[in-house]
């Protein structure tokens, strides 16, 4: 399992995941950094098989519509502070695991009180 963070997650949330023995990428170290394009985004996740880890709304329309990206965790938590989405992930990291061994396609939302789970 690995996890790609759009220009919306913050870096502090990247290198909490690095630390903790999962791969975490953010945007702002690869392609064109924060000018890439979100159609770009979702394809690079779902050839390198991330897990793409967004606020967008657009990309939860894509996950619909297009069916990518793949695999999808849309943050709706508002401007929380870091350590507060660091904990509330980390509070569902194990299901997360378990979701993707058992779907290849799939969309996470994580609200505040829940955990929201959509495959195809």
């Amino acid at each position: 399992m690995k996890f790609l963070c759009d220009v919306h997650i913050s870096i502090k949330f990247v290198k909490h995941i690095n630390n903790s023995g999962i791969e975490c990428v953010h945007i702002n170290t690869i392609l064109d950094k924060w000018f890439t394009a979100d159609y770009t985004i979702a394809k690079f996740s779902d050839v390198n098989n991330f897990i793409l880890i967004t606020k967008d709304f657009d990309f939860k329309n894509s996950f619909l519509v297009n069916k990518s990206p793949k695999k999808l965790i849309k943050i709706n938590l508002g401007n929380i502070s870091n350590e507060k989405l660091i904990e509330i992930f980390s509070l569902n990291l194990e299901k997360i695991k378990s979701i993707d061994k058992e779907h290849n396609n799939f969309m996470i939302e994580i609200d505040k009180e829940y955990l929201n789970l959509l495959t195809y």
